[in-house]
């Protein structure tokens, strides 16, 4: 008998289906397709310099509850509508949550949160969830950890961050220059900006590599790069780095690479000292800078949901509280309004042009 020398450490493999086959099943309508259409148009005109509204992603660290997610964004929908004039606001929908050691890893990948498992089940939840809020006029924001994703849910995105630990990522790279929405970058964990730069560089240019088509086919990928990647600042190791004098700095580096002085600072993160009571100092730092006339801050995001703190997963999904996270602790559903109409105060009056 031959000795085994391949999967040696593969318990077993479990077919999905394919994008297209997916897809059907969930097919887009011509409203929720407007409505993706029209937010990736309107962050893209933002980065452009057409509409001088302020980006503001809000939303969930993590989804792992439908029902408080479509709570969530039906909460939303007015206020967005009532600041619109002077804020864009996208509602932030993780499925995909990358982990420094080990821990749940997303709703992709453990929908029903007890190690199950089921990817197949978890992609349909979370194209099913992104219809239903696209289909309410918000446009959606994501983090792509696995390159294989995008398939199954790129079409309901409008905006799309590549994180702090995989920014430096040669395939997260390539993935982003072949996306059809904005992205934004995230200097990594402990801080460094260039690696972020460097990403924006390199994602602006076509790139050929490894994917799958839309039956599920391994391929050859040919992009032509992305036109729409930015820094997004999210602290590092030794502080945040939100203040007016690290965004100066920042400017320089991406000036010194030819590329546009523009940044969406993310709130939490090391620029909160992960204390999600600290998100809100950030937030009204950054506005000021906005209100002081610099326009070269696009945008922010700001981890929320229907009640402050977050909650451990223990063996009994059962037993979660409502409406509050299971990964980063995020800010509560009064304070986020606060914050939000705050911002709408001070922005500056939507150009002529916008979208």
């Amino acid at each position: 008998m031959a000795q085994q020398i391949a999967d040696i450490h593969v318990q077993s493999t479990v077919p999905l289906p394919t994008p297209r086959e997916l897809e059907a099943e969930l097919p887009l309508s011509d409203e929720v397709r407007a409505s993706v259409v029209s937010g990736r148009q309107t962050v893209q005109d933002i980065l452009e310099g057409r509409d001088s509204r302020l980006l503001v992603i809000t939303g969930p660290c993590s989804i792992h509850d439908e029902q408080a997610a479509l709570e969530y964004a039906e909460r939303l929908v007015p206020i967005a509508e009532e600041l619109s004039d002077r804020v864009v606001v996208a509602m932030r929908v993780y499925f995909e949550k990358p982990r420094t050691t080990v821990g749940w890893k997303g709703m992709i990948y453990d929908p029903d949160l007890d190690g199950s498992f089921d990817i197949a089940s978890g992609l349909r939840r979370a194209r099913q969830l992104l219809i239903t809020i696209a289909g309410m006029g918000l446009p959606t924001a994501t983090e792509f950890l696995d390159p294989i994703t995008p398939q199954y849910l790129a079409d309901l995105i409008s905006w799309t961050a590549i994180g702090a630990r995989t920014t430096e990522s040669q395939t997260h790279r390539q993935m982003a220059s072949g996306l059809s929405m904005p992205v934004g970058f995230k200097n990594s964990t402990d801080g460094n900006i260039q690696i972020a730069v460097d990403a924006m560089l390199s994602s602006r240019e076509p790139h050929a590599f490894l994917g799958i088509d839309g039956d599920g086919r391994t391929c050859t990928v040919l992009t032509n790069g992305n036109p729409y990647p930015h820094i997004v600042l999210r602290g590092g190791n030794a502080g945040p780095n939100y203040q007016a004098n690290y965004v100066r700095e920042v400017y320089e580096r991406l000036e010194a690479g030819g590329l546009a002085r523009q940044v969406l600072v993310d709130c939490s993160h090391a620029n909160s000292g992960k204390d999600h009571r600290r998100q809100s100092i950030a937030f009204r730092d950054v506005i000021a800078q906005r209100a002081a006339g610099d326009a070269g801050i696009i945008g922010l995001m700001v981890e929320s949901h229907l009640f402050e703190g977050k909650q451990s997963l223990g063996d009994d999904p059962s037993e979660l509280r409502y409406g509050v996270s299971i990964t980063d602790a995020c800010i509560g559903w009064d304070e986020t309004v606060e914050l939000l109409r705050e911002a709408a105060a001070i922005a500056r009056e939507p150009a002529t042009a916008s979208a």
